[in-house]
């Protein structure tokens, strides 16, 4: 069973930034697919970005693209999301999540272990 801790996320103006870090218990993380998703209350889980075992593919929602920017270390078992012009409506609980998936990523029944959750609070 894999766990991942996350790190980060807080309270920030709509405009700021945000960082996120999540970083996984097993020494073979390279071989998964990982993943960050949000949900705020009363909504579904929903997709934000995924990136490849190498690095060399990343996916986002079309609500982050050109904000947002998933980046993996794999020699530190970590996944990182870097939130820039922050929305109010980026209000949510952040999860990471590992995939055995070979798939693009982009749904939650695509992962099988999530993080423990980080709230992500951005006020007007």
């Amino acid at each position: 069973q894999v766990q991942l801790t996350e790190t980060g996320g807080g309270l920030v103006q709509a405009g700021g930034s945000l960082s996120l870090s999540c970083a996984a218990s097993e020494r073979t993380f390279s071989s998964y697919l990982m993943g960050w998703f949000r949900q705020a209350p009363g909504k579904e889980r929903e997709f934000v970005a995924a990136i490849s075992r190498s690095g060399g593919r990343i996916n986002y929602a079309d609500s982050v693209k050109g904000r947002f920017a998933i980046t993996r270390d794999n020699a530190r078992n970590t996944v990182y999301l870097q939130m820039n012009s922050l929305k109010p409506e980026d209000t949510a609980v952040y999860y990471c999540a590992v995939s055995h998936s070979y798939g693009f990523g982009l749904t939650v029944q695509e992962y099988e272990y999530w993080g423990q959750g980080s709230q992500v609070t951005v006020s007007s």
